[in-house]
Order: structure tokens, then sequence, then C-alpha cells
């Protein structure tokens, strides 16, 4: 009998699970990132994070392959030990917090600035807490079927972002590698962060019904994240100046305030209001990692109690700290430095190390 049987995901929700977490907060600053760094070469540097992204994700398919029943907490008491095992697993369960606060504290910033200014803190937090302990509380099931739900429903987003190409101009975009090749491998380092989300496969795998889909789940995962950075990075740099897009700190939602329709004013607070559910399936499935991984180390099969107590954390410190853009700006740069080491060097190590260690263990066996 399967470990997860009464809770597994299909293909398309497990797709949808990862690219959702992929397209996140990052996507509003990405362009404005990229030029910093690259100019408007850039775009090139989206593709070739693409590529290294199913290279990262493909590695952690195979060494999940291994054994299919166990998550992230389970190969590191497996092949680690318990003292080392722990180790790791704490650290999964940190990076994981670390990045759902982020995440969390940044949706709060960019509603109190652009939709509800004169708010608190403490109340978009409980907006925010409730609908994600109801679909966390309910497993890794919910989550996928919430995912493919966003999905569907902001198809039309990236249509609508793509309008102001026709008041640009390709011009912005010429010459192509303008100051050559270092600044695009510079700026790679950027792209490949903003495909962070694609690790959580380390904790999703056992879920997945179909198993012998993944690696293609996952080059399509990563290929819908790559498709939308791409074409809001370009439609920015078409449409901004070199010069002014690098001077914006949320280019994407400075885009949409040029969109402009007779029958309804500031179309950023609609586009933005339907981006929270974006945003939300960043957040709630590291959440729900934090939450697990916490159950699991625990030893309990619930983990509704550990995450109630997680929720009440999280509106407990919004009573007490509102972090400002600069302070959010740290989080994400702590993410981004572990999420390096976490998507990237540690699923090559662990690969390596897993395939040595059956490798000697059929040795010894033979």
């Amino acid at each position: 009998m399967k470990k997860y049987q009464f809770n597994e995901i299909t293909t398309m929700q497990y797709i949808f699970l990862i690219s959702g977490t992929q397209i996140g907060i990052g996507i509003l600053s990405l362009p404005a990132q990229l030029a910093d760094i690259a100019n408007t070469d850039g775009w090139i540097a989206i593709a070739i994070g693409w590529v290294i992204s199913i290279i990262a994700s493909t590695i952690i398919i195979k060494t999940m392959e291994k054994h299919p029943q166990d998550t992230i907490f389970d190969l590191s008491r497996r092949y680690f030990g318990r003292i080392l095992g722990t180790i790791i697993h704490l650290a999964f369960v940190g990076y994981a917090l670390l990045a759902s606060v982020t995440v969390v504290f940044t949706a709060i910033h960019i509603t109190q600035v652009w939709i509800l200014p004169n708010t608190s803190n403490y109340l978009v937090m409980v907006l925010f807490m409730l609908p994600g302990f109801l679909i966390t509380r309910n497993g890794v099931r919910v989550l996928g079927r919430y995912a493919e739900v966003v999905f569907y429903l902001t198809l039309w987003m990236p249509i609508l972002i793509a309008i102001p190409l026709q008041k640009g101009t390709v011009l912005h975009m010429l010459p192509v590698l303008k100051d050559g090749w270092t600044p695009i491998f510079q700026a790679v380092k950027t792209t490949v962060l903003s495909f962070l989300g694609f690790e959580l496969a380390f904790v999703f795998y056992p879920f997945l019904k179909e198993k012998q889909h993944a690696v293609k789940a996952m080059v399509i995962a990563n290929s819908i994240s790559g498709f939308t950075f791409l074409l809001i990075t370009v439609t920015c740099f078409i449409f901004f100046s070199p010069d002014e897009i690098s001077s914006l700190i949320w280019p994407t939602l400075s885009l949409l305030k040029t969109i402009e329709f007779s029958f309804i004013e500031r179309f950023e607070v609609i586009f933005l209001s339907f981006y929270l559910f974006v945003m939300s399936t960043t957040g709630i499935p590291y959440i729900f990692t934090t939450v697990f991984g916490i159950n699991q180390l625990l030893g309990k099969k619930d983990h509704t109690l550990v995450l109630f107590i997680a929720v009440c954390i999280f509106i407990f410190t919004s009573f007490l700290y509102n972090p400002s853009f600069a302070d959010i700006q740290t989080m994400g740069s702590w993410w981004e430095r572990y999420g390096l080491w976490g998507a990237y060097i540690f699923p090559i190590i662990l690969f390596i190390y897993v395939s040595v260690a059956q490798w000697f263990q059929g040795g010894k066996k033979k």
C-alpha cells in the first residue's frame, strides 16, 4: 500500500503546484533587477536560468525515484543517520519557514501600498491566514486542486499584461548583446533564484500519483514559469526606456498603471487583487512544507495542531512587527542565498551521495 495513497495528486495538479510556487513575488521586480545588471539583454538570462532550473529539477526527481515513498525528511534520516539527518531536516524546515515568512510579509506590504493603505498590518495578516489555514489543513491533494483552480482563474492576466506592447518600441531591445555576455552571465544568478519553488519536489514527489511523468511534469512547470517571466520582462523592456526601468521598484505594477479602460479606473488594483491568489500559491506550499516537516520531526500524523500554532504565531507577530521595505528586501536576500544552496547545490550533493551509497550497498550484497 502506498504511504500517501489517500492524499495523491494528479500530474496536472503537480505541474500547477510547482509552477504556482515559482510564479510569486519575484515576478513583480524581476525586470528591474535584470535591467540593472544586464540592461535589456536580461531576457537571455531568463532562458539560461530556465535550462539550469530544468537540470536541477531533474536531478531532484532522479534522487527521489530511488525511494518513491520518501520525502526529503525521510531520506535525510535514511542516509545520514539520526543526528546529521535531523540537522538536514531542520535546515529544510528553516528554509521553508524563511520562504513562507518572506512571501507572506511581502504580500501584505504590497497589499498595503497598492490596495489597502489604511488597513492595519494584523488585519491583512488575518485575511491571509484564514483561507491559508483551511487549504493547508486538508493536505497536498487540496493544495494541488487549489493551484489548478488558481491557474485557470488567472490565465487572462498574462494577456492583459501584454497590452502595453503596442505603446512601446522594440528599439529598446536593440542591439542584442550590447555589453557582451559577461553581464548576462552575471544576471543568471537572479533568474535561477526566480525559479525557486521546484525544490519542493523533495516534499511533493511521494504524493504524485503517476510518478513516471515526474520529469516531464517538472519540465512543463518550469516552462510555464519561464514563459511568464520572459513575457513580462520583454514587455517591460519594450515599454519602458532602459534608464527608466532600472529606477522602478515594482515595474510590473507600474506597467499595469498604464492600462486604461473607459469603464474602470486604477486597473492595477483589480489586477493585484487577483494576483494575490497567485502569491498565495507560493506562500501556502512553503507553509505546508514547514508544518509538515515539524510534524514529521515530532512523529505525529495529523498536522492540524502544528498548523494552528504556526498561524497563531504569524498573526501574533503581525501585531508586534510591521516590516519595512528594507526589511523585506533583507528577507528576500536571505531566502535567495539559502535557496541557491537548497535548490541547486544540495540536490547535486545528495544525488551523488545517494547513488554512491546505493552502489556500495549493492556491492556488499553481492
